[in-house]
């Protein structure tokens, strides 16, 4: 099976820029970043929707998503560009769809939009959103999924619902990409989010690198694709991957140290892939047996260093391609 590879942009959400002071240079080390995987021949570049850091809300930097795509769409030249995902309840669905179209045309025609119900209930409180029960962040997101595929198809789009009302709305131009841009959808909800996937999106994530859980989750997708009459291998599969890339003969713990600070290295190895390019490439075979086609990749400093950047891009990717 041929795969693609994808990688996140250090843009602060992740604390990954700290050790720059200066929000030029900040932003111009997540551009660096872009560049050198538009280079390097990865499919896409990804960022987060988020306006606070993790694990801790911090007075650090975090640029917000659809501004950054739109810079990033210009800055490139031949990646895909996306968000892993939108948080429905930061932006009206229409707005969104009308942002998202506006960014594909800038990226001549390189833009997804990938879209999620949101979590961080940190961030929607602080500025303001509140923060909904589950059931109705859900549903409103089953609303917008709908609201978003109109906009890019419909002359005028109209829906009424629970949460959503748009009547007659004229989106122009929709974007490039026809029919429409792929829509992404983010998270494995086996009874909304999954089944929203079969029946609208071009792609989705799930199982955070883990196996195991990519096998589950796709297979309940599987399920709802056979139910709704929809092509499961028309959907793009992906899956998440944060590596350390070590160097063969590399002792795990002392070459994550810097990396990982405080944190224990059993406890850094649980959310971050350790180890060599065999190691990494066997990983990704799990993976792939498990059901995933598209790989997005999250290189530990790579604001400050692009060199496991191109060392996975040089030995691991043309592997699978």
């Amino acid at each position: 099976m041929s795969v693609k590879f994808g990688t996140f942009v250090p843009q602060g959400w992740r604390m990954d820029l700290v050790e720059i002071d200066d929000p030029i240079e900040q932003y111009e080390a997540m551009t660096a970043v872009g560049l050198a995987a538009d280079e390097a021949g990865y499919d896409s570049i990804w960022v987060f929707d988020h306006f606070h850091t993790i694990p801790t809300p911090e007075i650090e930097t975090c640029f917000e998503a659809w501004t950054i795509t739109a810079g990033l769409a210009r800055d490139t030249k031949r990646v895909k560009i996306g968000q892993m995902v939108t948080c429905n309840g930061y932006r009206n669905p229409a707005l969104l769809a009308k942002i998202a179209s506006t960014v594909d045309v800038m990226s001549h025609g390189r833009a997804i939009c990938g879209l999620g119900a949101g979590w961080y209930e940190h961030e929607w409180r602080a500025y303001g959103y509140g923060f909904p029960e589950l059931r109705d962040r859900m549903r409103a997101f089953a609303e917008a999924v709908q609201i978003v595929t109109r906009m890019w198809t419909d002359e005028k789009a109209t829906f009424r619902g629970e949460y959503y009302t748009i009547d007659g709305a004229i989106n122009e131009p929709k974007g490039v990409q026809r029919p429409h841009m792929p829509l992404w959808l983010g998270g494995g909800g086996e009874k909304v989010t999954l089944k929203l996937v079969a029946q609208y999106a071009q792609g989705c994530n799930v199982g955070g690198g883990n196996p195991e859980l990519v096998r589950q989750k796709l297979g309940v997708l599987r399920q709802h694709c056979e139910a709704l009459g929809r092509d499961y291998n028309s959907i793009t599969r992906s899956t998440g991957l944060g590596i350390f890339l070590l160097e063969d003969g590399d002792d795990p713990e002392k070459a994550t140290a810097k990396a990982r600070g405080n944190t224990s290295y059993e406890d850094y190895a649980k959310g971050t892939f350790v180890g060599t390019a065999t190691q990494l490439s066997e990983r990704i075979n799990q993976l792939i047996d498990a059901g995933a086609d598209y790989i997005i990749t999250n290189f530990v400093r790579v604001a400050y260093d692009h060199t496991m950047l191109k060392r996975f891009a040089a030995e691991i990717m043309p592997q699978f391609q």
